[in-house]
């Protein structure tokens, strides 16, 4: 999810758009045109697509909704909420860790399905309030219309999140269930899983054979929903397993504590010439009259245009480590990855007693889980 737009912020939560999402918003306006045009030949060409804009807006408003229920009784819970993200198949809250219970687990999980209902009986109220009638069959008022696809699409949304496939919510409470009979948090993932991926096998089985059934893009649609499901119940339980191996692990253990020093009166691009691309690595320390004063990285040389390398100093563009977040021997190497991914950097130093003891890298991290999967398969 890394790939996203940012919208701005809600209730202190960041709202992304990934960029699958732009693919996704264009169908279902283009679908929704398509719709309202058939049922509805009369309509103006003009009043068909700015129904269909707004009704798609509205929809992805109504998934946002969703993902901030999720994302308030998880805050309610003790769980930090970073972002919310749109992306191909509808949205996903930014947690910063996982529930530490069942119960809470449970209600994180089913308040979403439960507030997508809420949204879809609301919108179809709002459309008898103005005079739709359902016996009446397909609405004839673009308001109607609108609010009545409203009202079916986000029901629908809300009873499709309850299959009990994990990742969906479904699956969460499928999770959250075995947790509580089993006390155990890994083998309830590990069963949801696997009930998520034998659900998504369906998806696919029955997808295809819509699909060569004469189901045209429907059935390829279903198959596609099934493979990505497969995809996120294995990949969801693979997190929880780095999570869990990361568990009992220090930064002390991993990182690097032979950290090169160079000068900070070089220039950029003897320094990327001489050691960046000689040595490999991606982190240096600057050292000044004897002292450690400051980091530089890739990330800060890739910021100057690399005509101006040979006119500035590494002591221009260094970082001083007092500006940067540190972590300590003792921190865990789970919450010094959970700072790098969320201020977006590659390494943080390692501070013992005011005095740079190291550093640790995502690299460091990843070799690490690399030695422990050789060792777990041999």
């Amino acid at each position: 999810m890394r790939s996203s737009l940012r919208l701005g912020r809600l209730f202190g939560i960041e709202i992304l758009i990934h960029y699958s999402w732009l693919i996704i918003a264009f169908l279902v306006v283009f679908s929704l045109a398509g719709h309202f045009q058939l049922t509805n030949p009369a309509w103006s060409t003009l009043v068909v697509w700015a129904f269909a804009v707004v009704t798609a807006a509205l929809f992805f408003a109504s998934i946002v909704v969703h993902e901030l229920s999720h994302s308030a009784v998880a805050k309610s819970r003790g769980i930090p909420v970073r972002s919310i993200t749109l992306f191909a198949l509808g949205g996903i809250a930014g947690m910063e860790k996982e529930s530490s219970d069942a119960k809470s687990e449970f209600w994180i999980a089913v308040v979403g399905p439960i507030t997508s209902i809420v949204i879809g009986i609301v919108f179809l109220g709002l459309a008898l309030l103005d005079g739709w009638r359902p016996e009446l069959g397909t609405p004839a008022s673009p308001l109607w219309a609108g609010l009545v696809w409203l009202g079916y699409i986000n029901i629908a949304l809300g009873v499709f999140n309850l299959i009990p496939g994990y990742p969906l919510d479904g699956g969460r409470i499928l999770r959250s269930i075995v947790w509580s009979i089993t006390g155990n948090m890994m083998r309830a993932t590990r069963i949801a899983a696997a009930v998520g991926e034998f659900i998504a096998i369906g998806f696919i089985v029955l997808g295809l054979f819509r699909f060569f059934s004469g189901a045209g893009i429907g059935g390829l649609w279903l198959a596609f929903i099934g493979w990505f499901l497969s995809q996120a119940a294995s990949a969801s339980y693979e997190e929880l397993e780095t999570t869990t191996a990361l568990g009992e692990v220090r930064v002390g253990d991993v990182m690097t504590d032979d950290c090169p020093r160079i000068d900070g009166d070089m220039d950029l691009r003897t320094f990327a010439e001489d050691y960046l691309l000689r040595t490999g690595r991606r982190c240096f320390i600057v050292a000044q009259g004897g002292r450690d004063m400051a980091l530089i990285t890739v990330h800060e040389l890739k910021q100057v245009p690399r005509e101006r390398w040979p006119f500035k100093l590494i002591s221009d563009i260094a970082r001083p480590i007092e500006s940067v977040r540190t972590v300590s021997p003792e921190t865990g190497v789970k919450e010094a990855l959970d700072l790098m991914v969320r201020d977006d950097v590659n390494q943080l130093p390692v501070v013992v007693n005011g005095r740079l003891a190291g550093v640790i890298s995502r690299g460091n991290v990843l070799q690490f889980l690399k030695t422990r999967g050789e060792l777990k398969a041999a």
